[in-house]
């Protein structure tokens, strides 16, 4: 056992304790892959984070990224989070805004600019149409029509969405989802608001497995979307999306595509800043 520092952010909310939280240990050296896991699993978030020196000299930290079952390559909340409480550590920002954060999918660039974090979403690793037999899957499991999915399509990038896209925010806001017919799914769903709203998209996101749950804000399903929605012509290069408004919470997700490259921001808030033994 050694005493570390820990902290917990809330990432994708300007308001207080209304994004997504994440458990970050600093200072992970030492620790094997079994006791990262053992403690994300007790922390019970949907990601718990490890900071560690950085193996690529290009890299300011590197971190390893649990759920409460299985370590993930990439993750979107648990990057900025991680970079903010990297960010709170070391005392300093770079002048350049820039942090960049070594994981198992490579190195990603994080910004500090204007009250927000950003990262660069990393490229897409499956990025296809989606089979009709697992398309009538999916609608079964949202309890709507098939007819309902306009469109859909792969959006892996770490974690393994699919992604589709209703007619509406509203037709978003209205699902519920059977978990008993989930199973290993991870999808996420998309629907426009009328113009002249607050945000853009309504944005929700199901996973199934062990547990089944509703994540709160997503930062990865968020850059796959922007990656779909803007090739095809639905979104516009710099949009936000809101989501989490069904469990209580009010996640803003900052879309800006800047030279190709998509941006993924919202604000970062630290919560709890302690020790642990571990």
């Amino acid at each position: 056992m050694q005493t570390r520092r820990y902290s917990e952010v809330d990432v994708f909310s300007a308001a207080q304790y209304r994004g997504n939280p994440l458990a970050v240990v600093h200072d992970a050296a030492g620790l094997s892959a079994e006791d990262m896991q053992q403690f994300a699993n007790w922390t019970n978030l949907a990601e718990t984070t490890f900071l560690l020196p950085p193996e690529d000299p290009r890299a300011d930290y590197r971190v390893r990224i649990f759920t409460a079952k299985e370590e993930l390559p990439f993750a979107g909340h648990p990057t900025l989070g991680s970079a903010k409480a990297w960010l709170d550590a070391s005392g300093t920002v770079p002048a350049n805004g820039l942090v960049v954060q070594e994981c198992a999918a490579g190195l990603v660039r994080v910004r500090v600019a204007d009250g927000r974090m950003a990262f660069e979403a990393p490229p897409l690793t499956r990025y296809e149409a989606v089979a009709e037999k697992d398309l009538d899957r999916v609608a079964k499991v949202l309890d709507i029509p098939r007819a309902d999915i306009l469109d859909s399509s792969w959006l892996v990038n770490g974690p393994r969405w699919l992604g589709v896209r209703l007619a509406s925010a509203e037709a978003v806001l209205g699902l519920r989802p059977d978990p008993g017919k989930l199973g290993d799914l991870e999808i996420g769903v998309i629907g426009p608001y009328a113009a002249g709203s607050e945000t853009q998209f309504e944005v929700r996101a199901f996973f199934g497995g062990e547990a089944v749950w509703e994540d709160p804000v997503t930062g990865s399903l968020n850059a796959g979307f922007a990656r779909w929605l803007t090739d095809t012509g639905v979104a516009p290069p710099n949009y936000v999306a809101s989501q989490g408004q069904v469990l209580g919470r009010r996640g803003r997700i900052h879309i800006n595509i800047e030279d190709e490259a998509i941006w993924v921001g919202g604000n970062v808030r630290s919560c709890i800043s302690g020790t642990i033994e571990i």
